[in-house]
């Protein structure tokens, strides 16, 4: 429930309904004449505020800046139209119509509290004609959102690579030994004439390749947050009061 005190901060400002659609800008507050609490709110409505409806302000609330009635917009622009006297007055019949329309039962503790005078007062169109100037505020702030991905891919790439080895290999070489007084025993000890054959086997190096895996490093993913300074430009509204018929300082200006 709106206090007294958040009375000014409800005036002149939009009033939305629950599902945060704007119905209008918040004009009169009405007061019981016997609880003296907040009652009724009165909103401008139409296309260019010329119309005006009621909503009960009990369970509405303060959110922000605006005003959160729990009804939807259609119901508060077709409420019944009443007339004010010039007191700023609702007569008793006439909020008994508005408690029907908005499904608030109208019971006997509800006429006990009124019986006095029956009315309910605006005290915020009649009594209290200061005007209330408001400006909007930027507030900046930073959302977190996903900007992009990293990933880590392994895959193989086959390379060509050339070595250089040295091979070694065996060749036949003829040794002829003329017989002398050192080896004649041993020439002379086989047969005289006769056929024979002598093998040498032969050997040879060839080059070997063979591969395996070797780590060579490792490889991760890590990230860091780097602050840059960013200017964003909004737009703000700001109210703006001029006095007519008086200067700065309130006094009323001499004709000439």
């Amino acid at each position: 429930m709106i206090t007294r005190e958040q009375i000014p901060t409800v005036l002149d400002h939009p009033v939305h309904d629950a599902r945060g659609d704007k119905i209008g800008d918040a004009r009169h507050v009405f007061f019981d004449d016997v609880t003296g609490e907040p009652e009724w709110v009165s909103v401008r409505t139409g296309l260019f505020g010329t119309s005006e409806s009621f909503v009960p302000i009990h369970e509405a609330a303060l959110v922000e800046d605006h005003l959160e009635v729990p009804y939807a917009k259609d119901k508060v622009k077709d409420a019944p139209n009443v007339d004010i006297d010039a007191g700023g007055h609702l007569s008793e019949q006439e909020e008994e119509r508005l408690y029907q329309y908005y499904g608030i039962n109208w019971d006997a503790a509800w006429q006990d509290a009124h019986s006095g005078t029956g009315q309910t007062t605006d005290t915020t169109g009649t009594a209290d004609d200061a005007m209330t100037r408001s400006e909007e505020e930027m507030h900046v702030g930073v959302e977190r959102r996903e900007a992009g991905r990293a990933r880590l891919r392994k895959y193989v790439v086959t390379e060509e690579q050339q070595y250089t080895v040295p091979v070694r290999h065996e060749e036949v070489r003829v040794e002829r030994e003329p017989i002398s007084d050192t080896n004649r025993d041993r020439a002379m000890a086989g047969p005289d004439i006769t056929e024979a054959e002598h093998d040498v086997t032969l050997y040879e190096e060839q080059p070997v390749v063979e591969t395996r895996a070797v780590p060579k490093e490792r490889v991760r993913l890590t990230t860091e947050e780097v602050t840059e300074e960013e200017t964003v430009t909004g737009e703000v509204r700001k109210e703006h009061i001029e006095t007519e018929g008086t200067d700065e300082q309130g006094d009323q200006r001499r004709r000439r």
